[in-house]
């Protein structure tokens, strides 16, 4: 009797132990894999399941040489060493890389390829060749994000098929032979020179189109000031004749209007025109065109002034004797 009940408690202890080994957790960012009798049977995200013991397995999973029952769904690094490769015009380079590929179905990544980083590295140096060697030095040394898309795309399409999704290739570094770098860094150097004395006389040009510039615009201001200081002057000028002009019309208009108010008879008029003939006659730039018809009415105001004064000189001469 006291051995049946230890081989009942022996039991229930085994079968509480294969009840909790059944237990699986799959942390957050992963999946397990599960086949029953050695088919798939489902796939397990994070959370808490049950596998079946003897009945069902995690199926293991192969990356990077070693064995997972998870499978990690996060993006990984991939670091590639230094690969050979030659270009189109037959230089041979030492290029390294970095791949970043996401598993994004783990059923076809367990079932459709053994390892999956052996396949995605292999592939990559394939592809890194082909794509390396249609291009040339200058090229591959100078287009990285066109190689980095096609490796890309190519590797992308290539892993599809293994539910391996590749998000972004990097060349990090490419080391063409020590006598191409000597030679690209004397290029670099008369390059950098060349600009330099381009630089320097492009300065020397504008400087010099500044100066002249300075120089001309001195020059059209300095004529201009004289413009305006000539016509300034002449308005000046034209200002004083005008005013000389209107005080002799003034004085002009104020000697005939008192004529005129005075009722003046002919021999003062007389008088006054010979004044103002002297007077013009006077002046040195005056010229005086007389016409031969006019010879007997100055001769009439000659003898008319001649009778003026001595009508005048008579008048005196009276008011002195007496």
């Amino acid at each position: 009797m006291g051995a049946f009940i230890v081989v009942l408690l022996v039991i229930f202890g085994l079968v509480i132990i294969l009840a909790v080994s059944g237990l699986t957790v799959v942390q957050q960012a992963q999946a397990v894999v599960v086949e029953r009798l050695g088919k798939f049977d489902r796939l397990l995200d994070s959370g808490l399941h049950y596998i079946w013991p003897f009945i069902e397995k995690a199926r293991l999973f192969r990356l990077e040489g070693r064995y997972n029952r998870r499978i990690d769904l996060r993006e990984q690094v991939m670091d590639f060493p230094p690969q050979p490769v030659i270009t189109n015009d037959n230089v041979t380079m030492q290029v390294d890389s970095v791949i970043y590929y996401q598993i994004a179905d783990p059923i076809r990544a367990s079932y459709e390829i053994e390892d999956v980083s052996l396949a995605i590295r292999q592939l990559a140096i394939t592809s890194m060749r082909n794509v390396m060697g249609e291009l040339e030095l200058d090229q591959a040394l100078t287009s990285r994000e066109t190689v980095n898309s096609k490796l890309r795309a190519t590797l992308d399409e290539a892993t599809d098929k293994w539910g391996i999704k590749v998000n972004r290739v990097e060349l990090k570094n490419i080391h063409p032979p020590s006598e191409i770098e000597e030679a690209m860094s004397r290029q670099m150097k008369a390059e950098r020179f060349r600009r330099a004395t381009v630089t320097e006389a492009e300065g020397k040009r504008k400087s010099q189109i500044l100066l002249a510039e300075g120089e001309r615009d001195a020059a059209i201001a300095a004529a201009e000031g004289r413009r305006r200081a000539q016509i300034l002057d002449a308005e000046g000028e034209a200002q004083a004749i005008r005013e000389v002009a209107a005080a002799k019309a003034d004085a002009i208009r104020a000697t005939f209007k008192g004529i005129h108010d005075g009722k003046a008879d002919k021999g003062v008029v007389a008088i006054k025109y010979l004044e103002t003939l002297e007077k013009v006659a006077n002046t040195p730039s005056a010229k005086l065109f007389i016409p031969y018809e006019a010879t007997g009415v100055l001769g009439s105001l000659t003898a008319m002034a001649e009778i003026a004064k001595e009508k005048v000189d008579g008048e005196t001469t009276k008011k002195l004797e007496g």
